[in-house]
């Protein structure tokens, strides 16, 4: 059987981290891989996390089942984080837990197919290297809408408005709630509600990818185009995912909510929702979203959580500075300020292709073919080699 199968390439970014994990220079600078780090390149649990897991050691009484949509603690207190407190008595409003945003979006596009099999997913150009193929084949059609301008870096506002405005209603757009990958392009509040006005017009069905909330520029401030859309819209999907701002990577813990146009709708989604997730993976794992759960609901570890992750957004900021300043020292002819004005992990360097594969070969930086950089592979330790060896390509 397996005979008729023929070797596929392996996935680029996969690919890149293995050429890292071989390379044997010691001043090597990965800005690849899509995780944080530290000041000192690591990818640490978070002292919350850690307390919140000695509390189910401690406390927990059973590893049994809690069924296709989750922990129900778990989906509860997501589901307020995002979209306030007064979501616990919305009926309209169906969150199931999943393992982790991927397999949030792919029951997402597995419900959008068996209620509507004809309709478009329109994603941003460009969007996160998984977004496609994750969608896509799963069945769904895509189609795309300009967001981000090479040339000037930045974001493409009056094109993005004016291709919405022409896409065919009851259509869905996905959209990045924040810290916008692979570019750090995010729309102001007042270019979101211009978003939200046309969505609202044209009854699209806003579909918002929610992995970074709390690392662009706080939690509060995350969430309002999520909430905001919420208000203007009949129906909507949220995936969202812990694995950046809880470090819960390996764990895999995300969510997926649905809101429906009444309660009646809302019911038979859910139970479509479950029956879908049975057929894929069953259940979702357990022990990430228990330990989400414990800090969302203790007020102590709420707030230590809180804190870690305003430590996590302020050196990503900071380090978009440092990187910014090394390059306008070395190269003040090219303007990099983009990055600094960008959000969360990843911004577009700004270079070719060809200068990316120099700054592998020749100096052992590695990142995306595009130029996407992780700026949390930045530190106080490799931030001038690395301007030096832009500079050096430039």
């Amino acid at each position: 059987m397996f005979e008729t199968l023929t070797a596929l390439p392996p996935d680029a970014l996969l690919k890149l981290i293995g050429e890292h994990r071989n390379d044997t220079r010691e001043n090597k600078v990965d800005l690849g891989v899509g995780v944080y780090r530290d000041e000192f390149g690591n990818t640490p649990v978070l002292s919350s996390v850690k307390k919140a897991e000695k509390h189910i050691l401690d406390h927990q009484q059973t590893k049994s089942y809690k069924g296709s949509a989750g922990d129900p603690l778990f989906n509860d207190a997501i589901q307020r984080l995002i979209f306030g407190e007064e979501s616990a008595g919305d009926e309209r409003l169906i969150t199931l837990q999943t393992p982790g945003g991927s397999g949030s979006l792919r029951v997402a596009a597995g419900l959008v197919l068996r209620a509507k099999p004809d309709v478009s997913v329109w994603v941003s150009d460009p969007t996160w290297n998984n977004h496609v193929p994750l969608l896509g084949g799963a069945g769904m059609r895509l189609e795309s809408y300009p967001y981000y301008d090479a040339d000037s870096r930045s974001l493409r506002i009056d094109d993005l408005l004016e291709t919405l405005g022409q896409i065919p209603q009851g259509d869905i757009v996905l959209l990045h709630g924040c810290c916008h990958n692979p570019t750090g392009m995010d729309p102001t509040q007042e270019q979101w509600r211009q978003i939200a006005d046309i969505v609202a017009e044209r009854s699209l069905v806003p579909f918002i990818d929610a992995a970074y909330i709390g690392l662009a520029n706080g939690l509060e401030a995350d969430v309002y185009p999520i909430r905001l859309l919420a208000e203007r819209s009949s129906e909507m999907i949220v995936s969202a995912s812990c694995s950046k701002n809880f470090g819960l990577y390996g764990d895999r813990v995300g969510s997926l909510t649905f809101i429906s146009p009444n309660a009646a709708t809302s019911k038979i989604v859910y139970s479509q929702a479950c029956q879908l997730v049975r057929t894929l993976y069953s259940l979702p794992p357990d022990h990430g979203a228990v330990a989400v759960q414990h800090i969302l609901q203790d007020a102590e570890l709420r707030a230590e959580w809180v804190e870690e992750l305003g430590t996590m957004r302020l050196r990503l900021k900071a380090v978009r500075k440092w990187l910014v300043a090394a390059l306008r020292e070395r190269a003040p002819e090219h303007d990099f300020s983009h990055i600094e004005n960008a959000n969360g992990m990843f911004s577009y360097l700004g270079i070719s292709p060809e200068k990316v594969t120099r700054l592998k070969t020749d100096y052992g930086i590695y990142m995306e073919g595009m130029g996407r950089i992780n700026v949390a592979g930045i530190t106080a330790e490799n931030v001038d080699y690395l301007a030096d060896s832009i500079a050096a390509v430039l």
